[in-house]
């Protein structure tokens, strides 16, 4: 066809484009030249041909140009390795440098332009994002449920994010989805499945796989709720401890249930749910003529570290016909681990199970499982069967389109970081560094029984949750007096202004109950030795001393 029939070049559009908004400089400049494979449009069966054809690729594109983008991206890499990886760990850097927000949005430039910036400038922005954010990497943050960076997780992470995909449908995420059912199936098995059977889903956090667990529970007492609603339903009613994972309530409301059906139960004196109380709860629901349908029991709560007593729970279950959910989010990882499984006693009889590997295992954030008992609740549950994504009549088998059982379209594959991990230990390796956690945890809690101005919250932590109070030398043998909890409560906010703003280590606090506040040491992070345990001693005594 003849150029003369109205057909516009892709380099007329750009010039036109560029005149059109008055973009100054070159065309050289808005554009790179370079060579792309393009398939020969070819009868021949089997196979494509190519054949090489130059390409003008506009600046602003997003699409990796060697010629524009390589040298870029190279000086990217370099230096987020350089600072955000090794240095960002090392001990002898902070684990931050604290800025107030009216400080931060002064050295960091966050205003959005109408004009682009360049490659020095970006490199830039991304030397000062490092420098004044938390280094989570580093020994000395012990300050969540999450730490460390694991270098083949990093790998896996950066991997995922460089393929981009969507784990939907096996044709665009084949790899993928075969990956993400064998790691499923094999956390199946070491919670206890038999053979590793059921059902699963990668999911982004443990909120939302807690949100799984009580939506498939609802669905599997009235499976009606899925097209009808809760109108006309019993009052449905939930039970979780007092130490549960706020996720439930939030989760609760979220599907229509009510954060008031949900009914707490009380714990010991050591964290765990009473299941007396608990029983005593069911038969308070059935009386007030609701409907009990679900118990999440916590295998390792967020602030003590408790795990419930899943055997007695399970049997409570059994006798109501309750599904079982066990929020194993946190001590899920102990799993891997002969010498500390014991903890999870009883969970191979849960219905459903919330288990973070980014948590206790450290792999990078987010990777959140929801692993069931059952086959199907899933799909059955939430599937929509949307005939644009999930057409029956593919030419392949569309057992592997597993998009359609989970909430989500859009999926990231959170599986690859943690696969690769897995990959580069081996199972043995996992269970090497559950027992190293646990062996630090002890230790610390050893050290500080015997040292002066130190005092247990718990005295025997269960798992690597380590609460204590730290009383100044102005506030001991004051125990007996009125305002003593007062004052106590005062000292470990003061103390974790000290060390945020020396950037000497990060350890959180919290009041629990009528608990003044205490902190919470938690360990993740396997590259940690009893020496950093003795740093944590004395870094506690070194900020509080003059309180």
């Amino acid at each position: 066809m003849p150029a003369s029939s109205g057909i516009i070049t892709l380099t007329q559009s750009l010039e036109n484009l560029n005149g059109k908004h008055g973009i100054s400089g070159s065309y050289e400049d808005m554009t790179a030249g370079v060579n792309v494979a393009v398939p020969s449009l070819s009868p021949s069966p089997g196979y494509v041909t190519e054949k090489k054809s130059t390409r003008s690729v506009a600046w602003f594109a997003s699409l990796p140009d060697r010629q524009r983008h390589s040298q870029f991206l190279k000086e990217a890499v370099d230096l987020m390795l350089d600072k955000a990886v090794f240095d960002a760990a090392s001990r002898t850097n902070r684990v931050v440098e604290w800025r107030s927000p009216e400080e931060l949005k002064k050295l960091i430039d966050l205003d959005l332009p109408a004009d682009r910036v360049s490659h020095d400038r970006l490199l830039q922005l991304l030397k000062d994002i490092i420098q004044y954010s938390v280094k989570t990497g580093h020994p000395y943050f012990v300050n969540q449920l999450f730490s460390s960076v694991d270098p083949y997780g990093l790998v896996g992470q950066w991997l995922g994010d460089a393929l981009n995909p969507s784990v939907y449908t096996y044709e665009v995420s084949p790899v993928f989805t075969l990956m993400e059912e064998t790691v499923l199936c094999e956390m199946r098995r070491i919670v206890g499945f038999p053979e590793g059977r059921g059902d699963g889903i990668f999911c982004p956090g443990g909120s939302i796989a807690n949100g799984y667990a009580i939506s498939c529970a609802r669905y599997n007492f009235v499976p009606d709720v899925k097209k009808r609603g809760l109108h006309g339903l019993p009052r449905l009613v939930l039970f979780t401890s007092e130490d549960a994972h706020y996720s439930i309530k939030k989760m609760a409301s979220l599907l229509g249930l009510g954060s008031d059906n949900v009914y707490l139960i009380h714990c010991n004196s050591k964290g765990k749910m009473d299941v007396q109380h608990l029983e005593q709860e069911i038969q308070r629901a059935l009386e007030e003529g609701a409907a009990p349908f679900m118990v999440s029991a916590t295998a390792g709560t967020t602030v003590l570290g408790a795990f419930d007593p899943i055997p007695k729970i399970a049997d409570i279950c059994s006798k109501y016909k309750m599904w079982l959910h066990v929020d194993a989010a946190w001590g899920g990882g102990a799993l891997v681990s002969k010498k500390h499984k014991h903890l999870l006693e009883g969970i191979e009889k849960a219905d459903s199970v919330t288990w973070n590997p980014h948590k206790l295992l450290t792999a990078p954030q987010q990777c959140s499982t929801f692993l069931l008992r059952h086959e199907g609740v899933l799909s059955a549950c939430h599937s929509a069967s949307a005939q644009y994504l999930f057409q029956k009549d593919k030419f392949y088998d569309t057992q592997y389109d597993t998009g359609d059982k989970h909430i989500q379209c859009g999926r990231r594959a959170d599986v690859l970081k943690f696969w690769f991990m897995w990959k580069a230990k081996g199972t043995v390796g996992l269970e090497e560094h559950i027992d190293t956690v646990f062996d630090n945890a002890a230790y610390f809690t050893k050290q500080i029984k015997k040292r002066e101005g130190f005092r247990m919250v718990l005295q025997e932590p269960e798992c690597t949750n380590v609460c204590f109070w730290y009383i100044p030398p102005s506030l001991r043998g004051h125990e007996d007096q009125s305002d003593f909890s007062e004052r106590l409560h005062k000292v470990a906010p003061r103390i974790k202004e000290r060390m945020i703003k020396e950037g000497s280590m990060m350890v959180t606090y919290q009041p629990l109950r009528d608990q003044p506040n205490f902190f919470r040491l938690v360990l993740q992070n396997s590259g940690l030795d009893w020496a950093d345990m003795d740093y944590f001693v004395q870094e506690f005594e070194r900020l509080g001393s003059d309180l």
